[in-house]
């Protein structure tokens, strides 16, 4: 079993997750994801099962959108359950011109070092479909 530290779990939302969604980097940002994870955006009553459904989801995400940004921070982190809450900024600018910022709040769960679920909750409309 994987255990991640602090450090770890920050980096992994940060970075290896939000940094790999920022710059379009589909195989990386899913390789944070155990194949069964279910990924469910809770204020649309939206969710995406399994590594086909959260791949599809990303797929028409980066096609419909020509910038993302998540930043501005903010973690709660339980390093014995193994799970994070994370604040921040998501700024969208979409494929027609739209823009979009959203200060959201997900919440990761993780089993062996991936993510096995993660809830989001977004203050604007869902781009997640």
């Amino acid at each position: 079993m994987t255990t991640l530290s602090r450090a770890q779990l920050v980096d992994l939302v940060e970075n290896r997750y939000f940094g790999n969604v920022d710059a379009k980097r589909l195989e990386p940002a899913l390789a944070c994801f155990r194949p069964d994870a279910t990924l469910g955006i809770q204020t649309a009553g939206v969710f995406h099962t399994g590594e086909a459904a959260i791949r599809r989801m990303f797929t028409d995400f980066f096609a419909a959108t020509q910038t993302i940004y998540h930043g501005d921070y903010s973690h709660i982190v339980d390093v014995e359950t193994q799970s994070i809450a994370s604040q921040f900024v998501a700024r969208n600018t979409y494929a027609d011109g739209r823009t979009a910022e959203m200060r959201n709040c997900n919440f990761f769960v993780l089993r062996d070092g991936k993510f096995q679920r993660v809830a989001i909750y977004m203050s604007g409309a869902n781009p997640l479909v």
